[in-house]
C-alpha cells in the first residue's frame, strides 16, 4: 500500500499484492493491484483494478508530465467520483 496523492478533496492509494504465481524461475512474482480513490467531501470511495486502473495510471502519467497544479490533479481524480458508490467508513 502506498499513498500516491492526498489533498483536501481526494486521496489515492495504490495497492499491489503478490499473486503467489512466479511463472518462470527467472521472472519476478506476478502482482495484482489497483487504486483506491476516496472523495473526502462526498465520503465515498472506489477501488479500481484491471483495465480501468491502467487507464487511470496512464492519465496520471500524462498529467504529471505537465507539472500540474493541485486543482488540475483534483479535476482529473474527480472524473472518477461519478463511479463511487461505496460509502466511506472508518474501521
Amino acid at each position: 500500500m502506498q499513498m500516491l496523492y492526498n489533498s483536501a478533496n481526494f486521496a489515492v492509494v495504490q495497492f499491489e499484492v503478490a499473486t503467489g504465481e512466479t511463472g518462470r524461475a527467472d521472472t519476478p512474482p506476478l502482482t495484482r493491484g489497483g487504486y483506491e480513490i476516496v472523495d473526502k467531501f462526498a465520503r465515498k470511495e472506489i477501488f479500481i483494478e484491471g483495465a480501468l486502473a491502467a487507464s487511470f495510471r496512464e492519465g496520471v502519467d500524462a498529467l504529471i508530465e505537465t507539472s500540474p497544479s493541485e486543482e488540475e490533479i483534483d479535476a482529473y481524480v474527480g472524473r472518477y467520483a461519478a463511479l463511487m458508490q461505496q460509502p466511506l467508513t472508518l474501521h
